[in-house]
C-alpha cells in the first residue's frame, strides 16, 4: 500500500534525519531542474525557435508530465536507484549517511553550474549514495554491483547511442526539403519531448531516494516500498519544474553555442536523437544520464552536418563526466564520515 502523506509527515516528525533527507532531496531536485533540464531546450533557444522564458516554461511543464505519466506505469528506474547500495548500522546511522550523500550531490552540482558544465546529477546521485554507504559498517560490500552494472551500461548507451542517434537523425533530415521556419516550428514539440523524458528519467531517480529514506527510517532496506504514492510524484515533479524555471542560460550557451553551432535542422535532429535514446532507456529501466544523452546527440549532429565543433569545450565536458563518479563518491564518503562523527559520536 502506498505511503500516505500524513504517515510520511508523522515519520518525519519523529525522525529528524528523515526530515533533513527529505529537504535535501527537494534541494537536489531543484538543482537538477536548474542545471540538467536546460539541456533539453538548448537547441530550441539557440536557433530562435523559442525565446528563453517560453522555452523554460515549456520544459517545466513537460518535466511534470514526464514524472507523472511514466512513473505511474513503469517505476523500474526508481527501483534501480533504490537498490544501488545497502545502508547498514541502524536507522540513525543509515539516514545520516543518506543526508551526506544528498549534500555531496548539491555541492557537486553547484560547482558544475558555476563553471557552466552540464554534469549528470544522475551519476552524482549513484556515486554519492555509494560513497556514503561505504562509510558505514559494511564498507565496499554495501555496494550492489548488479545495480551499478545497469548504471554503467546506461553510461555507455547514453554516450554511444546518443551520438549515433544524433548522426542518424541529421542524415535523415538532410533529405527533407523543409523551409527553415518549418524546422523551427518542429523544434517546439522536439524540445517538449526531450523535457518530458528528462522528467521521466531524473524524477524517478529521486523518487527512489525518497522511498529509500522512509524505508531506512523504519529500520529496513527491502524493496517492498513500491508502488510510488501519487503525492510524492507530484511533489518531485513540481520541485524539478521550479528548478527549471530558475533558468540555466550558462549551460545552454555552453552546449548550444560554444560546443557546437546549431541551425534549425540540426536542432531538430538533436531533439529526435535524444528522444529516441531516452525513450528506449526508460522502457528498459536503465538510469541513463539525460545530460550525457543530449550532449552526445548534439556532438553527433555537429559531426554529421559538418558544422564546427569546439573539441576543447567538449573535452572539458567529458572530463567533468569522468570526474563525477570518483569525485562524488569521495565527497559522499567523507561527508558521511563527518556527519557520523558530528551527530552520532
Amino acid at each position: 500500500m502506498p505511503l500516505s502523506f500524513a504517515e510520511f509527515i508523522r515519520q518525519a516528525v519523529h525522525s529528524p534525519p528523515l526530515a533533513v533527507t527529505f529537504l535535501l532531496c527537494l534541494a537536489v531536485l531543484l538543482v537538477n531542474g536548474w542545471t540538467d533540464a536546460p539541456n533539453a531546450i538548448a537547441g530550441a533557444v539557440v536557433t530562435g525557435a523559442l525565446p528563453f522564458r517560453m522555452a523554460v516554461l515549456l520544459a517545466a511543464g513537460c518535466n511534470v508530465l514526464g514524472v507523472l505519466c511514466v512513473t505511474a506505469v513503469n517505476a523500474s528506474v526508481a527501483e534501480t536507484i533504490y537498490s544501488i547500495a545497502v545502508f547498514e548500522g541502524g536507522p540513525p546511522a543509515a539516514l545520516t549517511a543518506l543526508c551526506a550523500a544528498m549534500t555531496a550531490i548539491v555541492l557537486w552540482a553547484g560547482l558544475a553550474w558555476w563553471f557552466g558544465i552540464p554534469t549528470s546529477e544522475s551519476h552524482a546521485l549513484v556515486a554519492g549514495l555509494s560513497g556514503a554507504a561505504i562509510a558505514l559498517e559494511g564498507g565496499l560490500s554495501c555496494v550492489r554491483w548488479d545495480s551499478w552494472g545497469k548504471v554503467l551500461l546506461g553510461l555507455i548507451l547514453s554516450a554511444a547511442a546518443g551520438s549515433w542517434a544524433g548522426r542518424w537523425a541529421e542524415r535523415g533530415l538532410l533529405s527533407v526539403k523543409w523551409k527553415n521556419r518549418t524546422f523551427l516550428l518542429s523544434q517546439i514539440p522536439g524540445a517538449a519531448g526531450t523535457a518530458f523524458f528528462h522528467g521521466a528519467q531524473d524524477g524517478q531517480k529521486f523518487l527512489g531516494v525518497f522511498l529509500l529514506g522512509t524505508a531506512l527510517a523504519q529500520g529496513r532496506a527491502d524493496e517492498q516500498t513500491f508502488p510510488i504514492p501519487f503525492w510524492l510524484m507530484v511533489l518531485c515533479a513540481l520541485f524539478m519544474a521550479l528548478g527549471t524555471l530558475m533558468g540555466g542560460r550558462r549551460i545552454i550557451d555552453k552546449v548550444g553555442r560554444e560546443m557546437v553551432t546549431l541551425g534549425p535542422r540540426e536542432g531538430l535532429a538533436a531533439d529526435l536523437g535524444s528522444i529516441l535514446c531516452l525513450l528506449t532507456a526508460t522502457v528498459l529501466g536503465l538510469p541513463v544520464s539525460t545530460t550525457h544523452t543530449r550532449t552526445a546527440a548534439l556532438l553527433g549532429v555537429g559531426c554529421a552536418a559538418g558544422t564546427p565543433v569546439d573539441w576543447r569545450v567538449a573535452g572539458s565536458v567529458a572530463l567533468a563526466w569522468l570526474l563525477t563518479f570518483p569525485g562524488c563518491m569521495a565527497i559522499g564518503y567523507w561527508m558521511s564520515r563527518l556527519y557520523l562523527a558530528l551527530f552520532l559520536p
